[in-house]
């Protein structure tokens, strides 16, 4: 008997008389000890498939078909009888921790009222149990841990917290939903190293949501793609990938950021130039407030970036990425020359830096976060307009439309709200509102992190595109390697505020010098197969 078995799951939404059928009408089954993954773009069904079958779905949601857990029919069952398989024998794990964990409580309060909930332990039972799994996904120093509030961790650690709640009354079904997304390299490798670990040391099961097609690849042993509601192909996960059927699994395979960008023209002028540039924020103690230290944000940045041309940003979390590239376009204090178009800007003051915004733009990692969702896309990309003022002899509204056009959007859409809008065109939105301005230099702040693998590939062609047709200069911040050598001409990783490596990018991933960065690149590309080795090595003794 499967652990888990979905027949012919439909999930239809209802809302103001109008429905949508979000699910229709997929089977599979996860076997104990088994990891299956979910793989697709957004609003394909793959949480609301996950969702459905433990009754967590809203009011508006209509279930119909069969989920049942060791047996037992899930779909329609009585709210106190799910209540007691969801948290004991089925957790999950989601995306974003920060979300997922209450700010207002410390990690041993909210890890201890699980514990509570489920199994009734208090006090120090509680209390040794609490650290046992802290210690048990990695978390070091753990004791010191106790009393931190989520904001106090790192996005790794409280990453392992989530995964610390969902083991806590030991599962025989972990749902991890997109766990790695928002996580860099290593420690998205890291993550997945410990469930792999974990899921062979309890032999517990695993559904793993994800549209990450490398990272179904370390872990999966089978997998089901699912689009627009549907399951269009699912098999073993090595057969699935060496072999793909269906044509919608060859387009997401085949959706990875490839190639180099353009060489940088000749003679190219040179635009951005640093030399020993230093973040370093004061740490003040006791009651007069006395700096007794300093965070070393960026300690000593020396980059030049000339018109087309690529300067990639890597490291982790924390590292000062993007602290380097604000201090660049003096929106934060700076120690050092930071000498743009052949003048010195550092010690520029308000007034005078306002006439070179329009020529130093930024777009950001979430484009669900960065537009306002009360303007209208009209309002939103031509608001650089009404700050710095419009071209002479241009309407604003022709403006938009031009720029929207440019970017792949129809302009016919410009008085529509972002809320209307997929993920990959609020980005477009995004690029839009900073190109309408017509800048030289362009700071990308993780543009790509938060969209599918398909969309990405989509991103970085336009960003291509926009680079060579304007001899843009582009500052790229992320911690996918993957993007970064499709797009960059040179690289620079940082790591706890210190410049580690420096170069062309092609002499950087092909022969890195730093360990650090052999590192990063190990984990961005190395496809070993996390967690199915053993079974495989042991499949090849027994025969």
């Amino acid at each position: 008997m499967s652990l888990l078995a979905v027949e012919n799951l439909r999930v239809t939404f209802t809302q103001d008389g109008h429905s949508v059928e979000a699910v229709r009408g997929i089977s599979f089954a996860i076997e104990p000890g088994e990891t299956v993954a979910l793989v697709g773009e957004s609003g394909s069904g793959k949480s609301v498939s996950a969702l459905a079958g433990v009754g967590l779905l809203p009011d508006s949601a209509t279930v119909d078909g069969s989920v049942t857990f060791e047996g037992r029919q899930m779909v329609g069952a009585d709210e106190d009888d799910l209540r007691k398989i969801r948290g004991n024998d089925i957790s999950f794990i989601f995306q974003e921790p920060m979300t997922s964990l209450n700010p207002l409580h410390t990690i041993e309060k909210q890890v201890t009222e699980a514990l509570m909930l489920h199994q009734g332990l208090r006090g120090e039972k509680a209390r040794a149990r609490v650290l046992e799994l802290l210690h048990k996904v990695g978390i070091r120093e753990a004791e010191s841990r106790l009393t931190a509030y989520p904001h106090q961790l790192s996005g790794g650690q409280r990453q392992r917290v989530m995964i610390a709640l969902a083991l806590a009354n030991e599962p025989k079904l972990l749902v991890a939903d997109e766990p790695t997304t928002a996580l860099d390299v290593t420690i998205q490798a890291q993550i997945l190293e410990l469930l792999a670990g974990l899921k062979r040391a309890e032999g517990m099961a695993m559904l793993f949501i994800t549209h990450d097609l490398n990272i179904v690849r370390r872990v999966a042993d089978r997998v089901c793609v699912m689009e627009k509601g549907l399951i269009v192909e699912q098999g073993p996960t090595d057969r699935v990938f060496d072999a793909p059927e269906h044509p919608y699994t060859q387009k997401l395979l085949a959706a990875e950021p490839s190639g180099a960008p353009l060489p940088v023209p000749e003679g190219a002028q040179e635009i951005l130039q640093t030399q020993d540039l230093r973040v370093w924020f004061p740490i003040h103690r006791g009651i007069l407030r006395r700096t007794v230290g300093h965070v070393k944000a960026v300690n000593g940045a020396d980059i030049a970036l000339r018109e087309g041309e690529t300067l990639g940003i890597v490291g982790e979390s924390g590292s000062g990425k993007t602290t380097l590239a604000l201090a660049v376009m003096r929106l934060i204090s700076s120690q050092g020359p930071i000498t743009y178009m052949g003048q010195n800007i550092a010690g520029w003051r308000a007034r005078q830096l306002r006439r070179l915004r329009r020529e130093m733009q930024i777009v950001f990692q979430d484009p669900y976060g960065s537009l306002s969702p009360r303007m209208t896309i009209e309002e939103i990309i031509a608001e650089g307009l009404g700050v710095h003022g419009v071209p002479t002899g241009k309407a604003p509204r022709a403006l938009v439309a031009e720029i929207m056009e440019e970017v792949g959007l129809d302009p016919a859409t410009m008085h529509r709200y972002p809320h209307e809008f997929s993920g990959g065109q609020r980005q477009r939105i995004a690029i839009a509102r900073a190109m309408i301005l017509r800048p030289r230099l362009l700071v990308l702040d993780e543009p790509t992190s938060a969209l599918d693998m398909t969309v990405q590939v989509q991103i970085v062609e336009l960003l291509r595109t926009l680079q060579e047709r304007h001899r843009l200069a582009y500052m790229f911040i992320s911690h996918d390697l993957r993007v970064v050598r499709a797009m960059a001409h040179k690289v620079l990783v940082m790591k706890e505020g210190e410049i580690v490596e420096y170069g062309p990018a092609a002499q950087l991933f092909d022969a890195a010098q730093s360990e650090y960065t052999r590192a990063l690149i190990a984990a961005a590309f190395d496809l070993r197969a996390i967690g199915r080795d053993d079974r495989a090595e042991a499949a090849e003794g027994g025969a």
